[in-house]
């Protein structure tokens, strides 16, 4: 029970991050500055607890190399950049949304790539993940849903389908802590030269930002950003999967997606249109058919 608990809470302090770093950009910070900012804080913030559990085995950074700067530049540096460029244009909801169809990009990987067929329940889901995606875009309907935030979602979905196939490696030897921090150290980096050449803006506005019709200074929102919707998110996530699995660690963090409607409505006043809801319970329990399938599929 314990481990539920810790997923649950991990899946809504990640959900903060959406609303968190839309009231940043409403107040004329650039999505690269909120990414760049959140990465390489909580990187600073996570150095300490990961070379205490890395314990000096410096051999296993060399061997992993490749893994942990793929990570940070892909799973990390990508998604989270893709993801705060969405919600620029999008809702919160419809940006995580979005990025959530990630699942279905894995399933297509595996088969395209590794000639993983996927069993009948796998094709269920991917069918009610690519339904729910046109009702979410509700293509002919009110909802105003702008093509460029799409794409920056889509990308996003992109990203965090590199999360699941490198965080899926268990065989390196790499203690999570460790891949954690190496890869925002890493993204961190990489972010942070592309806004010193010149190629990713780097807009800071100090004003206050407005949540849940409350003025909060910026550093305040940046804190929370660092400290509760990444540092806590990573940690307590990584305490439930190591209680849970994988595996069902995943179906608890589709959790998030609810957490993070429930949460821009609250804090930035964002709330989808029916359409769009009903779409993302057929994109969630899609996603939710593919893990069950998988789940189903690899016992022994």
């Amino acid at each position: 029970m314990g481990g539920l608990w810790l997923g649950l809470v991990s899946a809504a302090v990640f959900a903060t991050s959406g609303p968190i770093a839309r009231a940043l950009l409403e107040i004329g910070w650039s999505a690269g500055a909120a990414v760049t900012a959140r990465i390489a804080g909580a990187a600073l913030v996570l150095l300490v607890p990961a070379l205490v559990q890395l314990r000096g085995r410096w051999s296993l950074l060399r061997t992993n190399a490749r893994l942990i700067v793929g990570y940070g530049l892909l799973a990390l540096a990508l998604t989270q950049f893709a993801y705060f460029s969405a919600i620029a244009h999008v809702t919160v909801g419809v940006a995580l949304l979005l990025e959530y169809l990630g699942v279905v990009l894995v399933v297509l990987w595996l088969w395209l790539r590794h000639a993983q067929r996927p069993r009948r329940a796998t094709v269920a889901g991917v069918a009610l993940a690519l339904a729910g995606l046109v009702l979410v875009l509700d293509l002919t309907g009110a909802a105003d849903v702008d093509l460029v935030g799409v794409l920056w979602g889509l990308a996003a979905a992109c990203g965090l389908a590199g999360y699941f196939v490198l965080s899926g490696n268990v065989t390196t030897g790499l203690p999570p802590l460790v891949l954690a921090a190496g890869g925002m150290t890493v993204g961190g980096a990489a972010l942070g030269l592309l806004g010193l050449v010149g190629l990713l803006p780097l807009h800071v506005v100090a004003a206050d930002v407005t949540l849940s019709g409350a003025s909060v200074p910026w550093w305040g929102a940046l804190i929370a950003l660092v400290l509760v919707s990444t540092v806590v998110a990573y940690t307590t996530g990584i305490a439930a999967t190591r209680r849970l699995g994988a595996k069902l660690a995943s179906f608890v963090g589709l959790v998030e997606v609810l957490f993070a409607i429930v949460l821009a409505w609250l804090l930035v006043g964002e709330l989808p249109s029916l359409v769009q809801l009903l779409g993302g319970l057929l994109i969630v329990a899609g996603v939710a058919a593919i893990r069950y399938d998988e789940l189903v599929g690899r016992r022994p």
